[in-house]
């Protein structure tokens, strides 16, 4: 991601849809602020050259997206982001962002690796947003 720009990063085993991959990634960078109101996203044509995608699936997802209301194609201009979804918690600078940052690099310095990163953190979200849990009776 540099100035506005998302680069994507398709995982072809992760069995989500590369379309959904594509809208998930933008709205995460949305919520991060790192893409905003006026922010073009890449042409169709840009996404394939870098990452193989087959330029419909680019454009299906960003249709998605204008539907959504999150983002506005200008014929001949590009697709731009309309709205915000950052927040002061999400910002770059946000005490809960940076303290994430923290316990990341404390993580991966005390050898875990990402799937296991992966693993904590869901365990740890499920504890405090879903308290019932998978097991609760």
């Amino acid at each position: 991601m540099l100035n506005g720009m998302i680069e994507f990063r398709i995982d072809r085993r992760s069995g989500v849809s590369t379309y959904v991959q594509i809208i998930q990634q933008v709205k995460q960078a949305m919520r991060l602020g790192l893409l905003g109101p006026g922010d073009r996203l890449p042409t169709a044509r840009e996404v394939v050259e870098a990452t193989a995608v087959n330029p419909n699936t680019v454009l299906k997802a960003y249709r998605e997206l204008e539907r959504d209301g999150l983002v506005e194609a200008r014929r001949g201009v590009g697709t731009f982001v309309t709205r915000s979804l950052a927040s002061d918690q999400t910002a770059a600078e946000a005490p809960l962002r940076r303290e994430l940052a923290d316990w990341m690099s404390r993580a991966k310095s005390g050898g875990l690796v990402i799937d296991e990163v992966d693993a904590l953190y869901a365990a740890v979200r499920d504890e405090h947003f879903h308290p019932e849990g998978p097991h609760a009776s």
